[in-house]
């Protein structure tokens, strides 16, 4: 589902490397954005399921910091 990169510095990943992923599944509640919530591997994200867009997203508890984006990508599954 989610990833998020950050700027790049000497030892850090290349822009537009995830330095984080998780795979979230619908939580059936809603978030306070107004949005789905989806939850996983430490991530909870408000989605919206038109666009795709995170509305918003905690990662550890933490919101995401400034600078770092997030993108949304269907899993891949094998039948």
């Amino acid at each position: 589902m989610a990833e998020h990169s950050g700027s790049h510095a000497v030892g850090s990943p290349r822009p537009g490397a995830a330095i984080r992923s998780a795979v979230v599944t619908a939580t059936g509640e809603t978030g306070e954005s107004g949005y789905p919530r989806y939850a996983g591997e430490g991530m909870v994200a408000d989605i919206d399921p038109a666009t795709h867009t995170v509305q918003a997203l905690l990662i550890d508890g933490s919101e995401l910091d400034y600078g770092l984006s997030v993108r949304v990508s269907e899993r891949e599954t094998d039948g």
